[in-house]
């Protein structure tokens, strides 16, 4: 696929001396939805801030589409849309004027057929010739939206779009987000709810202390970082695992009434089947069994917990796969 968004050596520093963000290399295809995940102060904001050119980068570059954010500003910000976390619109405007001002600010010549379609996209063209002041706050997310849209950018930052919305709206997001993919247009999401990164996006990076520990097409990190467990449901309880089964990483639980067993999901079937003739072997008999596979938010609050350095190098064999590493 062609690379859309580069972004070389990164870092920022700020004059307290806070470092934000320490040499992040990250490459974007085009048309696809990259979910970047990080905890509060991870930095998500920040590097989001510099591609926009909100925020000045202490070094690095960035490049959209060829153009670089600084020396090229015009073209590349041009490419690019915000939709941020704050709702901050012109409170006594009307929808229709600020989302064609929006549109007016990057030299775009008028259509208010584009705009239409954008707004009924959005749910909007009923609300068109409301004040914005008298929205609610999902509408007014959805406004951020349509003014993001409107300069018909060919990458869209999406800064916690569904953050404090009703389960309806992220649900009407979701698939607006898939519309956008369909026609083209490159997603950038930042979300606290994992789920949505589960469900929406191609690949995952996740970024932790100012530093991109991982980078990773969303099915292969589940089969690499993500774990099952079986648990069996013992005839008879044990007070101890036997020494014959110390190979297997088993724990008891319930009192001895039930044995786990944690593995990876990529050695499934030989692992399983192995096991339980080691048990078998072992004369432990089980009444029933069930399995358990981690999700992507287990996988994430496992990254993030370790220290960001060890986790990174731990996963930069993945990175290296994206073509760049830390």
């Amino acid at each position: 696929m062609q690379t859309i968004l580069s972004v070389e050596n990164l870092s920022k520093v700020y004059a307290s001396g806070f470092r934000a963000l320490t040499r992040i290399n990250l490459d974007i295809q085009r048309g696809e939805i990259f979910a970047l995940l990080g905890p509060n102060g991870a930095g998500k904001t920040t590097l989001i801030s510099i591609i926009c050119g909100i925020v000045n980068a202490s070094e690095g570059s960035v490049r959209v589409a060829g153009h670089d954010i600084v020396t090229d500003y015009r073209a590349a910000r041009s490419l690019i849309g915000l939709v941020p976390q704050e709702l901050t619109t012109d409170a006594f405007e009307t929808v229709w004027a600020t989302v064609s001002f929006s549109r007016g600010l990057f030299g775009k010549p008028t259509n208010p057929a584009y705009v239409e379609r954008v707004l009924r996209d959005l749910s909007l063209w009923e609300k068109r010739n409301n004040k914005i002041i008298t929205l609610s706050g999902g509408m007014k997310r959805r406004v951020l939206i349509a003014k993001a849209l409107a300069h018909e950018p060919q990458v869209l930052f999406l800064d916690e779009p569904t953050a404090g919305v009703d389960v309806e709206l992220r649900r009407d997001m979701w698939e607006l987000v898939r519309g956008l993919k369909a026609n083209g247009v490159t997603i950038i999401l930042t979300t606290h709810y994992i789920d949505e990164a589960e469900e929406m996006a191609d690949r995952i990076g996740v970024i932790n202390a100012g530093e991109i520990m991982l980078v990773e097409h969303k099915d292969a990190l589940m089969r690499k970082l993500g774990r099952k467990q079986l648990t069996l449901q013992l005839e008879t309880p044990l007070s101890a695992i036997p020494a014959a089964l110390d190979n297997w990483r088993l724990e008891l639980a319930d009192g001895g009434a039930e044995l786990t067993y944690t593995y990876d999901a990529e050695n499934e079937r030989n692992d399983i089947i192995a096991l339980l003739k080691s048990l078998s072997e072992a004369g432990i008999g089980f009444s029933d069994l069930q399995t358990k596979q981690s999700s992507l938010e287990d996988i994430f609050v496992s990254l993030v917990s370790k220290d960001p350095a060890a986790a990174a190098r731990s996963a930069a064999p993945s990175v290296a796969e994206n073509g760049k590493d830390r």
